[in-house]
């Protein structure tokens, strides 16, 4: 995409499906519920309408969120060898999660990344232009920023949300 001669970046934040707390584990190694199971579905059912047509996906290696990204992948025909999963990603910091998009190739335009909150409310709230309260469990948050280099990463658009609770009626 292209705006006054300048390559638009974009970034999609999905956070992970709503976690299981019924097992005593630690933070990381927990799975997600079945909620979270069924909330994943509903949301990979809908993003393929607001999705780039070519992207790369980065993913927490929580368990949790490599539970949600096999879901995702699954409807998006994601080869799930190609995902990027780092333990980077495991972050709830805001500060954290801009350094690593920052870091982005500038070669690729469109970014889908699994992650974790606060991060990712505080990230969207940074540096969208629509103040989200909470992104809830499996929601997904598409920004476009008019940058050149994922590194100048400044103010952009929020173009949409998908929450679980838009569509829990249908």
């Amino acid at each position: 995409m292209y705006l006054n001669n300048r390559i638009m970046k974009n970034l999609i934040l999905i956070r992970h499906a709503k976690s299981c707390w019924n097992v005593p584990l630690q933070d990381i190694d927990r799975p997600i519920s079945n909620r979270g199971r069924k909330d994943a579905h509903l949301i990979a059912s809908k993003i393929h309408k607001i999705l780039p047509s070519s992207y790369i996906v980065w993913s927490s290696d929580s368990i949790r969120t490599k539970e949600t990204v096999y879901i995702f992948s699954e409807y998006l025909l994601i080869p799930f060898e190609t995902i990027h999963f780092s333990k980077d990603l495991y972050t709830f910091d805001l500060n954290e999660l801009e350094e690593i998009i920052k870091k982005c190739e500038n070669s690729y335009h469109n970014l889908i990344l699994f992650g974790h909150n606060e991060a990712i409310t505080k990230f969207v709230n940074k540096f969208g232009d629509l103040y989200i309260d909470n992104v809830p469990t499996s929601g997904v948050v598409a920004m476009q920023f008019n940058i050149e280099h994922w590194k100048d990463l400044s103010k952009g658009k929020t173009l949409t949300t998908l929450f679980p609770s838009q569509f829990k009626n249908e």
